[in-house]
């Protein structure tokens, strides 16, 4: 899991095809709540239902994800990975500055150059209409 600085995210958003039993309970024993859907299971059967085996914190996790707020929640990384998918289509794979302060920099720049880009193109749409 990710932390930095001693800090630990309370909400960790997670790709379905990484999401392992072991790491789900270690997340739930240090107040992390996993947000990523169940795989899907090749019989068919109902990915959120309690299996065998299931831990404390995987079955918080199935029910979690069951729930229409878990689904609404997962959602949100749609929009995550479209503008982690601009940015590398941009030319954004890896930083050659050193240091964080540059780094942010670097970053904050991009964002704004993503904002105004999306901001002209939307503009652009609603003058069409």
């Amino acid at each position: 899991m990710v932390h930095a600085e001693g800090y630990r995210p309370s909400n960790y958003l997670v790709d379905g095809g990484f999401t392992k039993n072991d790491a789900i309970e270690w997340a739930h024993a240090n107040d992390v709540k996993v947000w990523c859907p169940p795989a899907q299971t090749k019989h068919g059967t109902d990915p959120y239902a309690p299996k065998k085996g299931d831990g404390v914190g995987v079955a918080d996790w199935r029910e979690r994800m069951k729930s229409e707020d878990g689904k609404a929640f997962y959602r949100l990384r749609c929009e995550h990975e479209c503008i982690n998918a601009h940015a590398r289509r941009m030319g954004l794979r890896q930083l050659t500055l050193r240091g964080k302060i540059k780094a942010r920099i670097h970053l904050l720049w991009f964002a704004v150059a993503h904002n105004m880009m999306r901001f002209f193109a939307l503009h652009a749409k609603a003058q069409a209409a």
